[in-house]
């Protein structure tokens, strides 16, 4: 599988061998071997790897013989990072992920976030009681007549776009080139952020993380937002600078946020964000480990059928790439 200077490769002309691990993906495995993929148990035996659930500090040293990797991760900035990501002892080792496959899990989760923030939904739950009506009644805030800044809005932002507009929310859509995005009143490129987050009653993260949004909330761009904002991160914890975050739940800056990443993570036991009745944690569950088998199948078994073929992949990305 030599590459060629069309970013495909030549044209392989038996099965591959395929490892899959460390999390077993039963109709994806069926699916390969229909298109003739023998499925392996030792990865010394692999052609290929399906990589799922293994962090960038668990990844297995891969053969020479390994020529395609498939991470079932959309962000994976972690394995770039860790410099993981190569082209292999020959440089004919390809790379694929799992890009735009989780994007309506994730902003299914992105909305149970939101929602469960602005109608106190923790604030309920730990009082156990009744007699905190008064100030849920109080507190509780609708979507209806708001607007919500998407950071990031590529996949996830637009299945965004489309489960916010029924609610009755606008939506000021923040991306990297400024191209207007179908379904947002107002699009600009991530240089304007600072003109976006004023026009913010929600601020919904949904971009990866790379050098240039890591730390990109912060104690600054927060006071650009109205007062009582509410935030919710969907990206990457990093992407949050996490004491300036507590901060500004403390001050009343930010009103409440909801959470399924964070810097650290796993969220320690005791962390002040665990106890606080204004935000909702959860275990970076937007999308599930148990979930992927079903989203994956497709665009796994057609990144195999391209990569015989000697084509580029659907999902496919350069090794030395910075995401």
């Amino acid at each position: 599988m030599s590459n060629r200077s069309d970013g495909g490769s030549t044209p392989v002309d038996r099965p591959l061998q395929v490892y899959i691990g460390i999390h077993p993906l039963p109709l994806t495995a069926a699916a390969l071997e229909a298109e003739g993929a023998v499925i392996v148990d030792d990865i010394a035996d692999a052609d290929a790897f399906i990589c799922v659930a293994v962090r960038p500090e668990r990844f297995p040293e891969l053969p020479d013989r390994v020529k395609w990797v498939q991470l079932c991760q959309a962000g994976i900035e972690g394995f770039i990072g860790a410099g993981l990501v190569t082209a292999g002892p020959a440089g004919d080792r390809r790379w694929s992920n799992a890009s735009g496959v989780y994007g309506r899990q994730v902003a299914e989760a992105a909305v149970g976030l939101l929602l469960s923030v602005i109608h106190m939904h923790v604030r309920i739950a730990r009082a156990a009681s009744w007699k905190v009506w008064r100030d849920v009644d109080a507190g509780t805030r609708w979507l209806g007549g708001s607007t919500v800044v998407i950071v990031g809005a590529g996949g996830i932002g637009r299945h965004l776009i489309d489960m916010l507009t029924p609610f009755g929310a606008e939506t000021v859509a923040v991306n990297h080139s400024g191209r207007p995005v179908d379904g947002a009143v107002q699009t600009l490129p991530f240089s304007r952020l600072d003109e976006a987050l004023p026009l913010a009653d929600h601020v919904i993260l949904s971009a990866p993380l790379t050098p240039e949004t890591r730390g990109l909330i912060n104690a600054r761009t927060l006071a650009l937002c109205r007062p009582g904002v509410t935030l919710v991160n969907v990206a990457r914890g990093p992407v949050v600078v996490t004491d300036d975050l507590v901060d500004a739940l403390r001050s009343g800056q930010v009103s409440g946020a909801g959470l399924d990443v964070t810097d650290p993570e796993p969220l320690p036991d005791g962390h002040p964000l665990w106890t606080m009745d204004n935000v909702t944690v959860t275990t970076h569950s937007a999308n599930t480990v148990s979930s992927m088998d079903a989203q994956l199948v497709g665009p796994t078994v057609e990144n195999y059928r391209r990569l015989l073929r000697g084509e580029r992949m659907l999902t496919e990305f350069e090794p030395g790439s910075t995401y």
